[in-house]
């Protein structure tokens, strides 16, 4: 046999069903690092640990696809991921791009609406999942740490929200200087 026929080939999906559990230290530091998470003490994040997964995704490798079911929140501890809208004529817009320590699909937290883009991997991409079902469980066995963490939840939902409606005015002004430039008005 030559040197190809020995090489081995890793699949991504093989490797997420058997990868070793990360160490528990870098699990609260990647719960620590979202806001959503914040009210929480060192000993409701130990807990909140146990239910965290983790996932590799190679460059190209969609994470999920836009009209998805919304099942967790992903916490990036190495990597880039990209998040895009299709378009009406096959077309896509990037709507944001995260790295290390970001976090996207919250809103999956909170129903069980479709995801309204897709998440790219743009480059080797290490995450941490927390699926919505077991959080679902674990905030009913923790009632107390459920409110805080619907809590963050709210935060983070408002804070996205006021800036939406910043662009929105500012994109408004923009449009009304436009036309009264071409009108005259």
């Amino acid at each position: 046999m030559n040197k190809d026929e020995n090489e081995i080939i890793h699949s991504n999906f093989w490797s997420n069903f058997f990868s070793p559990s990360a160490q528990k230290a870098d699990l609260q530091s990647h719960i620590l690092s979202v806001p959503i998470f914040k009210g929480l003490s060192r000993k409701e994040i130990t807990h909140l640990s146990k239910i965290m997964h983790n996932r590799n995704y190679v460059p190209g490798e969609f994470i999920f696809y836009e009209g998805d079911p919304g099942i967790g929140i992903y916490i990036i501890k190495n990597g880039e991921v990209i998040i895009r809208r299709s378009l009406e004529n096959g077309g896509y817009y990037p709507l944001a791009s995260f790295t290390r320590g970001d976090f996207f699909g919250e809103l999956a937290l909170i129903d069980d609406g479709k995801r309204s883009a897709s998440a790219i991997a743009k480059t080797d991409v290490n995450l941490s999942v927390i699926f919505k079902p077991e959080l679902d469980e674990f905030m009913e066995r923790f009632p107390g740490k459920g409110v805080k963490i619907l809590q963050g939840i709210t935060e983070i939902v408002v804070t996205r929200l006021r800036k939406l409606n910043d662009e929105n005015i500012l994109l408004q002004n923009m449009l009304n200087i436009k036309s009264e430039k071409e009108y005259g008005a």
